[in-house]
Protein backbone atom coordinates (compact mmCIF):
# COMPACT_ATOMS: atom_id res chain seq x y z
CA UNK A 1 0.00 0.00 0.00
CA UNK A 2 1.39 3.41 -0.78
CA UNK A 3 2.65 5.73 2.50
CA UNK A 4 0.52 9.01 2.85
CA UNK A 5 2.93 10.93 1.28
CA UNK A 6 2.94 8.69 -1.65
CA UNK A 7 -0.95 8.80 -1.56
CA UNK A 8 -1.11 13.06 -1.49
CA UNK A 9 1.64 13.25 -4.44
CA UNK A 10 0.02 10.88 -6.70
CA UNK A 11 -3.60 12.39 -6.58
CA UNK A 12 -2.30 15.83 -6.77
CA UNK A 13 -0.57 14.66 -10.03
CA UNK A 14 -3.38 12.60 -11.32
CA UNK A 15 -5.90 15.41 -10.84
CA UNK A 16 -6.54 18.22 -13.69
CA UNK A 17 -4.51 20.44 -11.50
CA UNK A 18 -3.95 23.19 -13.87
CA UNK A 19 -7.34 23.51 -14.10
CA UNK A 20 -8.67 23.57 -10.27
CA UNK A 21 -8.40 25.65 -7.51
CA UNK A 22 -7.15 23.86 -5.15
CA UNK A 23 -5.35 24.89 -2.31
CA UNK A 24 -1.34 24.26 -2.61
CA UNK A 25 -0.47 21.21 -1.10
CA UNK A 26 2.27 21.14 1.46
CA UNK A 27 5.21 18.34 1.22
CA UNK A 28 8.59 17.51 2.83
CA UNK A 29 11.36 16.05 0.79
CA UNK A 30 11.32 13.05 2.23
CA UNK A 31 9.78 11.06 5.52
CA UNK A 32 10.19 13.38 8.53
CA UNK A 33 12.67 15.66 6.22
CA UNK A 34 13.38 19.48 7.10
CA UNK A 35 12.27 21.13 4.37
CA UNK A 36 8.57 21.64 3.96
CA UNK A 37 7.19 22.93 0.67
CA UNK A 38 4.31 24.49 -0.52
CA UNK A 39 3.74 23.80 -4.31
CA UNK A 40 2.37 26.85 -5.53
CA UNK A 41 1.89 25.60 -9.81
CA UNK A 42 1.69 21.82 -10.68
CA UNK A 43 1.34 20.28 -14.57
CA UNK A 44 -0.90 17.65 -15.41
CA UNK A 45 1.64 14.34 -15.71
CA UNK A 46 1.19 11.04 -16.69
CA UNK A 47 2.66 8.25 -14.05
CA UNK A 48 6.52 7.79 -13.55
CA UNK A 49 8.13 5.40 -15.47
CA UNK A 50 11.42 3.53 -15.08
CA UNK A 51 14.28 4.13 -17.62
CA UNK A 52 15.70 0.86 -16.13
CA UNK A 53 18.94 -0.57 -17.11
CA UNK A 54 19.15 2.09 -20.28
CA UNK A 55 21.05 5.23 -20.93
CA UNK A 56 17.54 6.16 -22.52
CA UNK A 57 16.67 9.39 -19.55
CA UNK A 58 16.37 11.50 -22.58
CA UNK A 59 13.19 9.70 -24.49
CA UNK A 60 11.52 8.87 -21.01
CA UNK A 61 11.85 12.62 -20.10
CA UNK A 62 11.23 14.23 -23.26
CA UNK A 63 8.33 11.31 -24.34
CA UNK A 64 6.60 12.80 -20.65
CA UNK A 65 7.18 16.02 -21.84
CA UNK A 66 4.99 15.56 -25.23
CA UNK A 67 2.82 13.26 -22.43
CA UNK A 68 1.73 16.40 -20.80
CA UNK A 69 1.61 18.24 -24.38
CA UNK A 70 -0.92 16.04 -25.28
CA UNK A 71 -2.74 16.12 -22.13
CA UNK A 72 -2.55 20.07 -22.04
CA UNK A 73 -4.17 19.69 -25.69
CA UNK A 74 -7.02 17.89 -24.66
CA UNK A 75 -6.10 13.98 -25.68
CA UNK A 76 -6.49 12.77 -22.66
CA UNK A 77 -3.83 10.70 -20.92
CA UNK A 78 -1.75 8.66 -23.05
CA UNK A 79 1.12 5.86 -22.78
CA UNK A 80 4.25 6.66 -25.25
CA UNK A 81 6.32 3.94 -26.55
CA UNK A 82 10.12 5.13 -25.78
CA UNK A 83 11.76 2.15 -27.74
CA UNK A 84 9.90 2.97 -30.82
CA UNK A 85 11.76 6.16 -30.58
CA UNK A 86 14.59 4.45 -29.62
CA UNK A 87 14.83 1.61 -32.18
CA UNK A 88 14.25 4.28 -34.89
CA UNK A 89 17.00 6.76 -33.50
CA UNK A 90 19.82 3.53 -33.50
CA UNK A 91 18.84 3.45 -37.61
CA UNK A 92 20.06 7.08 -37.88
CA UNK A 93 22.68 6.84 -35.54
CA UNK A 94 23.88 4.16 -37.63
CA UNK A 95 23.80 5.67 -40.85
CA UNK A 96 25.85 8.39 -38.77
CA UNK A 97 28.38 6.72 -37.51
CA UNK A 98 29.60 4.92 -40.63
CA UNK A 99 29.21 8.34 -42.56
CA UNK A 100 31.88 9.11 -40.18
CA UNK A 101 34.04 5.55 -39.77
CA UNK A 102 33.55 5.38 -36.21
CA UNK A 103 34.46 8.71 -35.42
CA UNK A 104 30.99 9.25 -33.89
CA UNK A 105 29.16 8.89 -30.84
CA UNK A 106 26.74 5.47 -30.95
CA UNK A 107 24.68 3.91 -27.88
CA UNK A 108 21.42 4.91 -26.78
CA UNK A 109 22.47 8.79 -25.33
CA UNK A 110 20.38 11.17 -26.97
CA UNK A 111 18.42 14.95 -26.62
CA UNK A 112 14.98 16.06 -26.90
CA UNK A 113 14.94 16.63 -30.48
CA UNK A 114 15.71 12.98 -31.04
CA UNK A 115 12.53 12.58 -29.80
CA UNK A 116 11.23 15.64 -31.77
CA UNK A 117 12.97 14.65 -34.71
CA UNK A 118 11.56 11.49 -34.46
CA UNK A 119 8.16 12.54 -34.29
CA UNK A 120 8.57 14.44 -37.57
CA UNK A 121 9.78 11.32 -39.60
CA UNK A 122 8.15 8.69 -37.98
CA UNK A 123 5.64 9.66 -35.67
CA UNK A 124 4.11 8.05 -32.31
CA UNK A 125 3.32 4.66 -31.40
CA UNK A 126 1.01 3.89 -27.85
CA UNK A 127 3.49 1.60 -25.78
CA UNK A 128 0.31 -0.78 -25.87
CA UNK A 129 0.61 -1.48 -29.33
CA UNK A 130 4.12 -1.60 -29.24
CA UNK A 131 6.23 -1.46 -26.18
CA UNK A 132 9.38 -2.34 -27.90
CA UNK A 133 10.76 -5.04 -25.46
CA UNK A 134 10.16 -8.98 -25.55
CA UNK A 135 7.17 -10.72 -24.43
CA UNK A 136 6.73 -10.21 -20.36
CA UNK A 137 9.59 -7.91 -19.96
CA UNK A 138 8.08 -4.18 -18.93
CA UNK A 139 11.44 -2.47 -18.12
CA UNK A 140 14.35 -1.78 -20.88
CA UNK A 141 18.31 -3.54 -20.45
CA UNK A 142 19.63 -2.23 -23.39
CA UNK A 143 22.87 -2.77 -22.24
CA UNK A 144 23.50 -6.04 -24.59
CA UNK A 145 21.77 -4.35 -27.03
CA UNK A 146 24.49 -1.38 -27.51
CA UNK A 147 27.54 -3.86 -27.70
CA UNK A 148 25.73 -5.83 -29.99
CA UNK A 149 24.96 -3.34 -32.29
CA UNK A 150 27.83 -1.19 -32.28
CA UNK A 151 29.59 -4.58 -32.97
CA UNK A 152 28.17 -4.82 -35.88
CA UNK A 153 28.59 -1.77 -37.02
CA UNK A 154 32.53 -1.59 -36.49
CA UNK A 155 32.87 -4.99 -38.43
CA UNK A 156 30.59 -3.78 -41.66
CA UNK A 157 33.56 -0.96 -41.35
CA UNK A 158 36.40 -3.07 -42.22
CA UNK A 159 34.71 -3.40 -45.38
CA UNK A 160 36.21 -6.63 -46.30
CA UNK A 161 35.23 -6.51 -50.57
CA UNK A 162 36.58 -2.99 -50.15
CA UNK A 163 33.81 -0.85 -49.92
CA UNK A 164 30.61 -1.32 -47.18
CA UNK A 165 27.92 -3.94 -48.30
CA UNK A 166 25.10 -2.72 -50.00
CA UNK A 167 23.25 -5.04 -47.29
CA UNK A 168 23.85 -3.46 -44.51
CA UNK A 169 20.89 -1.99 -43.44
CA UNK A 170 18.67 -4.70 -44.26
CA UNK A 171 21.25 -6.84 -41.71
CA UNK A 172 21.13 -3.93 -39.06
CA UNK A 173 17.45 -3.94 -39.40
CA UNK A 174 16.89 -7.18 -38.49
CA UNK A 175 18.98 -6.90 -35.47
CA UNK A 176 16.67 -3.81 -34.25
CA UNK A 177 13.67 -6.12 -35.16
CA UNK A 178 15.39 -9.39 -33.41
CA UNK A 179 15.82 -6.87 -29.86
CA UNK A 180 13.23 -4.41 -30.26
CA UNK A 181 10.61 -5.69 -32.36
CA UNK A 182 8.88 -4.87 -36.20
CA UNK A 183 7.38 -1.76 -35.42
CA UNK A 184 3.49 -1.49 -37.00
CA UNK A 185 3.04 0.57 -40.02
CA UNK A 186 -0.65 0.43 -38.86
CA UNK A 187 -2.60 0.09 -35.71
CA UNK A 188 -5.65 0.08 -34.02
CA UNK A 189 -5.89 2.12 -30.83
CA UNK A 190 -8.99 2.93 -29.08
CA UNK A 191 -11.45 2.01 -31.84
CA UNK A 192 -9.59 3.82 -34.68
CA UNK A 193 -6.84 2.82 -37.20
CA UNK A 194 -3.77 4.75 -37.48
CA UNK A 195 -0.35 4.62 -39.20
CA UNK A 196 2.48 6.18 -36.46
CA UNK A 197 2.58 9.62 -39.01
CA UNK A 198 -1.71 9.90 -38.49
CA UNK A 199 -1.49 8.91 -34.65
CA UNK A 200 1.21 12.22 -33.85
CA UNK A 201 -1.14 14.54 -35.96
CA UNK A 202 -4.33 13.19 -34.59
CA UNK A 203 -2.74 14.45 -31.17
CA UNK A 204 -2.05 18.49 -32.50
CA UNK A 205 1.75 17.53 -31.65
CA UNK A 206 3.71 19.43 -34.23
CA UNK A 207 7.35 18.94 -34.18
CA UNK A 208 7.62 22.32 -35.82
CA UNK A 209 6.73 24.02 -32.30
CA UNK A 210 9.33 22.99 -30.37
CA UNK A 211 12.55 24.59 -29.51
CA UNK A 212 15.67 24.00 -27.04
CA UNK A 213 17.24 26.82 -25.44
CA UNK A 214 20.93 27.02 -23.50
CA UNK A 215 22.63 29.65 -22.01
CA UNK A 216 26.53 29.37 -22.63
CA UNK A 217 29.04 32.56 -23.05
CA UNK A 218 31.53 30.58 -25.57
CA UNK A 219 28.88 31.27 -28.58
CA UNK A 220 26.48 35.23 -29.09
CA UNK A 221 23.64 35.55 -27.16
CA UNK A 222 20.08 35.34 -29.43
CA UNK A 223 21.72 32.68 -31.83
CA UNK A 224 21.68 29.00 -32.46
CA UNK A 225 24.91 26.68 -32.27
CA UNK A 226 25.43 23.22 -32.03
CA UNK A 227 25.74 22.23 -28.50
CA UNK A 228 28.91 20.67 -27.91
CA UNK A 229 27.30 17.25 -25.71
CA UNK A 230 28.93 13.84 -26.54
CA UNK A 231 24.94 12.42 -26.46
CA UNK A 232 24.53 15.73 -28.96
CA UNK A 233 25.12 13.10 -32.22
CA UNK A 234 22.51 14.70 -34.59
CA UNK A 235 23.98 17.93 -34.28
CA UNK A 236 20.79 19.72 -32.79
CA UNK A 237 21.18 23.29 -32.17
CA UNK A 238 20.23 25.45 -28.93
CA UNK A 239 19.15 28.77 -29.28
CA UNK A 240 21.61 30.61 -26.62
CA UNK A 241 20.00 33.30 -24.06
CA UNK A 242 21.56 34.84 -20.93
CA UNK A 243 21.42 32.81 -17.94
CA UNK A 244 18.67 35.29 -16.59
CA UNK A 245 16.57 34.50 -19.28
CA UNK A 246 17.05 30.73 -19.18
CA UNK A 247 15.23 30.68 -15.99
CA UNK A 248 12.58 33.32 -16.87
CA UNK A 249 11.70 31.29 -20.18
CA UNK A 250 11.05 28.22 -18.00
CA UNK A 251 9.34 30.04 -15.27
CA UNK A 252 6.89 31.79 -17.84
CA UNK A 253 6.24 28.19 -19.48
CA UNK A 254 5.51 26.28 -16.28
CA UNK A 255 3.18 29.51 -14.75
CA UNK A 256 1.71 29.45 -17.99
CA UNK A 257 1.05 25.69 -17.94
CA UNK A 258 3.14 24.46 -20.43
CA UNK A 259 5.85 21.61 -18.54
CA UNK A 260 9.29 21.65 -19.75
CA UNK A 261 12.13 19.15 -20.95
CA UNK A 262 15.22 19.04 -18.88
CA UNK A 263 18.59 18.38 -19.69
CA UNK A 264 21.42 18.79 -16.77
CA UNK A 265 24.56 17.07 -14.62
CA UNK A 266 23.41 15.07 -12.03
CA UNK A 267 26.17 13.82 -11.06
CA UNK A 268 27.07 17.00 -8.44
CA UNK A 269 27.06 16.29 -4.42
CA UNK A 270 23.74 18.74 -4.12
CA UNK A 271 22.21 16.21 -6.11
CA UNK A 272 20.49 13.23 -3.98
CA UNK A 273 17.21 12.06 -5.28
CA UNK A 274 16.96 9.87 -2.40
CA UNK A 275 16.15 13.23 -0.35
CA UNK A 276 14.40 14.48 -3.03
CA UNK A 277 16.77 17.08 -3.42
CA UNK A 278 19.00 19.11 -5.87
CA UNK A 279 21.30 21.94 -4.33
CA UNK A 280 24.09 24.01 -4.18
CA UNK A 281 25.78 24.49 -1.08
CA UNK A 282 27.56 27.21 -0.28
CA UNK A 283 30.84 25.35 0.36
CA UNK A 284 32.27 22.93 -1.66
CA UNK A 285 32.13 19.29 -0.70
CA UNK A 286 35.71 18.80 -0.24
CA UNK A 287 35.68 21.28 2.08
CA UNK A 288 32.61 20.63 4.33
CA UNK A 289 33.29 19.40 7.91
CA UNK A 290 30.84 15.74 8.43
CA UNK A 291 28.68 17.08 9.99
CA UNK A 292 28.18 19.68 7.36
CA UNK A 293 28.16 16.90 4.78
CA UNK A 294 25.40 15.01 7.05
CA UNK A 295 23.36 17.81 7.84
CA UNK A 296 23.09 18.96 3.86
CA UNK A 297 19.77 17.24 3.00
CA UNK A 298 18.40 18.09 6.47
CA UNK A 299 17.20 21.88 6.79
CA UNK A 300 17.28 24.96 3.68
CA UNK A 301 20.37 26.18 4.34
CA UNK A 302 21.97 29.34 2.10
CA UNK A 303 23.05 28.13 -1.43
CA UNK A 304 26.04 28.94 -3.67
CA UNK A 305 25.14 32.56 -6.00
CA UNK A 306 25.05 31.40 -9.57
CA UNK A 307 26.63 33.45 -12.28
CA UNK A 308 27.47 33.38 -15.98
CA UNK A 309 30.77 32.72 -15.61
CA UNK A 310 31.04 30.53 -12.75
CA UNK A 311 28.43 28.44 -14.77
CA UNK A 312 30.51 28.85 -17.64
CA UNK A 313 33.63 27.74 -16.21
CA UNK A 314 32.28 24.47 -14.76
CA UNK A 315 31.02 23.63 -18.52
CA UNK A 316 33.95 24.62 -19.77
CA UNK A 317 36.05 22.02 -17.00
CA UNK A 318 33.95 19.51 -17.92
CA UNK A 319 32.50 19.40 -14.52
CA UNK A 320 28.66 19.92 -15.77
CA UNK A 321 28.16 17.54 -18.44
CA UNK A 322 24.95 16.17 -20.34
CA UNK A 323 24.11 13.69 -17.59
CA UNK A 324 20.87 13.27 -17.49
CA UNK A 325 17.08 14.43 -19.03
CA UNK A 326 13.66 14.71 -16.96
CA UNK A 327 10.98 16.99 -16.91
CA UNK A 328 9.76 20.41 -14.80
CA UNK A 329 6.29 20.12 -13.88
CA UNK A 330 5.82 22.34 -11.31
CA UNK A 331 6.94 25.51 -8.93
CA UNK A 332 7.29 25.39 -5.24
CA UNK A 333 8.34 27.28 -2.27
CA UNK A 334 9.93 26.37 1.27
CA UNK A 335 9.05 27.39 4.51
CA UNK A 336 11.28 30.34 3.95
CA UNK A 337 9.79 31.14 0.36
CA UNK A 338 13.03 30.28 -1.24
CA UNK A 339 11.68 29.20 -5.59
CA UNK A 340 12.06 25.44 -6.46
CA UNK A 341 11.37 23.44 -9.41
CA UNK A 342 9.42 20.21 -9.29
CA UNK A 343 10.62 17.76 -10.83
CA UNK A 344 9.57 14.16 -12.56
CA UNK A 345 12.38 11.86 -12.90
CA UNK A 346 12.52 8.41 -14.63
CA UNK A 347 13.80 6.06 -12.14
CA UNK A 348 10.66 4.37 -10.71
CA UNK A 349 8.89 5.03 -7.83
CA UNK A 350 10.18 3.12 -4.87
CA UNK A 351 13.78 5.34 -4.84
CA UNK A 352 12.64 8.18 -2.89
CA UNK A 353 9.50 9.13 -1.02
CA UNK A 354 8.36 11.69 -3.45
CA UNK A 355 7.30 8.76 -5.28
CA UNK A 356 9.82 9.60 -8.06
CA UNK A 357 10.14 13.06 -8.08
CA UNK A 358 12.23 15.70 -6.16
CA UNK A 359 12.84 19.57 -6.01
CA UNK A 360 15.65 21.29 -7.78
CA UNK A 361 16.46 24.58 -6.22
CA UNK A 362 16.86 28.19 -8.43
CA UNK A 363 20.69 28.01 -8.12
CA UNK A 364 21.12 24.37 -8.98
CA UNK A 365 18.67 24.71 -12.16
CA UNK A 366 21.03 27.65 -13.26
CA UNK A 367 23.68 25.75 -12.64
CA UNK A 368 23.75 22.51 -14.05
CA UNK A 369 21.42 22.71 -16.93
CA UNK A 370 22.39 21.74 -20.45
CA UNK A 371 19.53 23.05 -22.10
CA UNK A 372 15.96 22.83 -21.74
CA UNK A 373 12.70 21.80 -24.57
CA UNK A 374 9.65 24.34 -24.44
CA UNK A 375 6.81 24.87 -26.51
CA UNK A 376 7.60 28.09 -28.48
CA UNK A 377 4.49 29.66 -27.05
CA UNK A 378 5.68 29.44 -23.65
CA UNK A 379 8.37 31.93 -24.58
CA UNK A 380 7.58 35.24 -23.51
CA UNK A 381 6.92 37.46 -26.26
CA UNK A 382 9.91 39.57 -25.68
CA UNK A 383 12.90 36.61 -25.80
CA UNK A 384 10.86 34.96 -28.99
CA UNK A 385 11.34 38.14 -30.89
CA UNK A 386 15.15 38.44 -30.00
CA UNK A 387 15.68 34.72 -31.41
CA UNK A 388 13.56 35.29 -34.15
CA UNK A 389 11.06 32.34 -33.24
CA UNK A 390 7.24 33.31 -34.65
CA UNK A 391 4.98 31.89 -32.43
Amino acid sequence: MFRFLRYVLWAALSAAVVLTQAQPSIKTNKKDGGYTFTINKMIEATPVKNQFKSGTCWVFSTNSFIESEILRLGHGQINLSEMFVVRNMYLQKAENYLRYQGSANFGDGGEPHDVVNTIRQYGLVPFEVYSGMPAGQVKPVNGEINAVLKAMLDAMLKMHDGSLNKNWKAAFTGALDGYFGTPPSTFTFQGKTYTPQSFAKSLDINPDDYVEITSFTHHPFYSPFILEEADNWANGQAYNVPLEELQRVTDYAVSNNYSVAWASDVSEKGFSFKNGLAIVPVKNFEDMSQAEKDSMFVKPAPEKEITQANRQEAFDNLSTTDDHGMQIIGKATDQFGKPYFLVKNSWGTDKNDLDGYFYCSIPYFLYKTTCIMVNKHALPKDIAQKLGIKM
